[in-house]
């Protein structure tokens, strides 16, 4: 099976309509996210019933701390059978060294990103938090950090894509959330593009959330999506 380039992000904060959507989806058409709210509501099981259901599971859970603690996270992460799993570029190199580290060399093992900038971010906020330049300089940096520490990707903004496969090659993932389709609302995301312009800017991956989990018909709105990738004429 092909990676999938659309990851639903299960935008829910219990298993239910979770696993509700899971059942209408196919793993062929998509991965699916699992994130902060709906790990720490529903544990592990969840996950399991995912990757049970042959599904590519990311797990969001954006590791960032001392580089052992994180280590011992992504081996519990590798164990639960997930797909790719990521941590904080802003945890330093020795951190996803460890992370790296941890999740071994064998083909199965789980894919490993960093999150460079948050997409709620703009240049005025990361200027409040210390970091000083713009988005792009910062994202830029922490890729390359990441890249020097063996990780197989970022997570950034749809927008600096094509600066990090300028910085870090072809291979290396992006994978790219605030993707917002022409006829999805914008959100709370600051740095967004929609699915086509994302991947023609260099995005490997798309994460698609609310678009798609808050839609009154959520496989109408796959639908719609997959249409969009494809270049379709809008219907009427």
């Amino acid at each position: 099976m092909s990676d999938p380039k659309l990851i639903i992000a299960l935008d829910y904060p219990e298993a239910g309509p979770a696993l509700a959507l899971a059942d209408r989806l196919s793993p062929a058409r998509c991965a699916l996210k699992v994130g902060k709210e709906l790990f720490v509501a529903e544990g592990p099981r969840l996950v399991e019933q995912l990757v049970g259901r042959g599904y590519r599971v990311f797990l969001d859970l954006k590791f960032h701390d001392i580089p052992n603690t994180v280590a011992g996270a992504c081996r519990s992460a590798a164990r639960l059978g997930v797909w790719m799993v990521n941590v904080h570029a802003l945890g330093g190199s020795e951190m996803m060294q460890a992370a790296r580290e941890a999740l071994g060399d064998s083909n199965d093992r789980p894919l490993l990103t960093a999150v460079t900038v948050l997409t709620s971010h703009s240049d005025a906020t990361l200027h409040e938090i210390g970091l000083a330049g713009p988005a792009d300089g910062a994202v830029r940096r922490l890729a390359g950090l990441a890249q020097g520490a063996r990780v197989d990707g970022v997570v950034c903004s749809a927008q600096e894509a094509g600066l990090v496969r300028e910085t870090c090659g072809g291979a290396f993932l992006r994978v790219t959330p605030g993707i917002r389709p022409q006829w999805a609302a914008r959100g709370d995301q600051t740095r967004v593009l929609g699915p086509a312009q994302a991947l023609a800017r260099g995005a490997t991956h798309l994460v698609v959330g609310r678009p798609v989990t808050q839609a009154d018909d959520p496989m109408a709105a796959l639908h719609r999506l997959e249409a969009e990738l494809r270049g379709d004429p809008p219907a009427s």
